[in-house]
């Protein structure tokens, strides 16, 4: 379930003592430019400025087991940075990477060009969902998924205007029927990233280089990923045009409608 994190990537001067941190983690950061590139409430992410560049994320504890264990494999595949520091002190989790090198897709230069970049993001996704992923350390993504929403259920959450222009429904009432409807028709299909979101693809001169905050990634379906490779456009290019293009370039053969739109509804509902 998409957190909405990293929507644009910042980089803010701080200043800080190493010594609050893990000691393997303040090896790193000792003297060491240090910025706050946080982009969500639920982490802080610091980007020290060193060698090549490190990135710490720190949430509360237990929170990033998912993130360093999908990161770690993806890293195996070579599609994502190495892991140099995971563990917990004080009830936070610390997560320290290397750097992937270019920028994330929320840079001008890929903006800029936007039908060049809805087609390479869809791309991208076509060939992850295309990779084997049997040795994943998280093979059911669904079961999670599930009972994130189903807790929104219970909450009576909804946010009508989050897919708005793209998928609508004329009620809570509609869309939560719709997400009941499609719960069970979801599939443990292909390796998912889970926040398939232009800030978390990073290109390197228009070339691949590797995916970032990886914590809802596993096993799951398909429609997942593809909407929010949808979401992203819109939300970043300011229009949803690009829809049908992101789709064709996927691979509409493999896409179902009417289940991306009970995905839709289930992330209305469902969201933390």
């Amino acid at each position: 379930m998409v957190v909405l994190e990293g929507l644009m990537m910042k980089r803010t001067p701080i200043k800080l003592n190493p010594e609050i941190y893990p000691e393997a983690v303040a090896d790193w950061m000792k003297d060491s430019a240090i910025y706050d590139s946080s982009c969500s409430p639920q982490a802080k992410v610091l980007f020290i400025n060193k060698d090549d560049g490190y990135f710490l994320k720190q949430a509360a504890e237990g929170t990033l087991k998912t993130e360093a264990l999908m990161t770690k494999y993806m890293h195996s595949m070579k599609l994502s940075g190495q892991v140099l520091y995971y563990g917990s002190l004080n009830g936070k989790d610390y997560l320290l990477t290397r750097r992937i090198p270019g920028e994330d897709c929320t840079d001008w230069d890929y903006l800029s060009e936007p039908e060049r970049l809805c087609d390479t993001t869809a791309l991208l996704l076509r060939e992850l969902h295309e990779t084997d992923g049997r040795d994943c350390p998280v093979q059911d993504r669904i079961l999670t998924y599930a009972q994130t929403v189903k807790r929104g259920f219970h909450a009576n959450r909804y946010e009508p205007d989050l897919f708005k222009g793209i998928w609508e429904f004329d009620s809570y009432e509609h869309a939560k029927q719709a997400a009941r409807e499609g719960l069970p028709l979801l599939k443990r299909e292909v390796l998912l990233h889970g926040d398939y979101c232009l800030p978390n693809i990073i290109l390197n001169h228009w070339k691949f280089s590797g995916y970032i905050d990886l914590g809802s990634g596993g096993i799951g379906d398909r429609h997942i990923d593809v909407l929010w490779g949808i979401w992203t456009l819109q939300y970043n290019l300011g229009t949803a045009r690009y829809t049908d293009r992101f789709i064709d370039a996927y691979g509409r053969d493999r896409i179902e409608p009417e289940k991306l739109r009970m995905v839709a509804a289930m992330e209305m509902i469902g969201g933390e």
